[in-house]
């Protein structure tokens, strides 16, 4: 039986805003669905990805902004942060952690520059959409054994 991750949902507090934001990422509109009682639900996807996010109005309970960690995995660091720049979004500086596996929370751990041989998997940016739903770029180059 496979079990596919389809769309993460964030929380966002100008539903409008947050598809600019998103189509300026050159993300493909998927979909959207309002009703008159205030319902409002917009799906995206990202260029090559086959998981989309959801936003919009009464779709979750949490607070705009508090999704953190939302990895977009990418093959050339430098180029996908000089893309993202490009498209006027703030990006940090690449980054490793400290550790050389995942990074940490936050900014703890992080060490300016590409890990070490770019290894793969270990090097970062970091990014906010207007409501400061935290994005991190992740350079993934080689698979895990058993990964696509």
């Amino acid at each position: 039986m496979d079990f596919k991750f389809e769309v993460a949902v964030i929380p966002v507090s100008d539903v409008d805003r947050a598809i600019h934001f998103y189509k300026t990422l050159g993300w493909r509109f998927d979909a959207e669905f309002a009703n008159d009682e205030g319902y409002r639900l917009t799906q995206l996807t990202p260029p090559g990805s086959p998981a989309s996010i959801i936003f919009g109005s009464g779709v979750t309970n949490a607070a705009p902004g508090s999704a953190e960690g939302l990895h977009l995995i990418v093959d050339d660091i430098v180029a996908a942060r000089e893309d993202l720049i490009g498209r006027g979004v703030e990006v940090s500086e690449i980054f490793h952690d400290k550790t050389g596996v995942f990074h940490h929370a936050g900014t703890e751990g992080r060490v300016d520059g590409p890990a070490s041989d770019r290894a793969s998997y270990g090097s970062f940016a970091s990014f906010s959409d207007p409501d400061g739903n935290g994005w991190v770029l992740q350079e993934v180059t080689t698979r895990l054994p058993g990964r696509v």
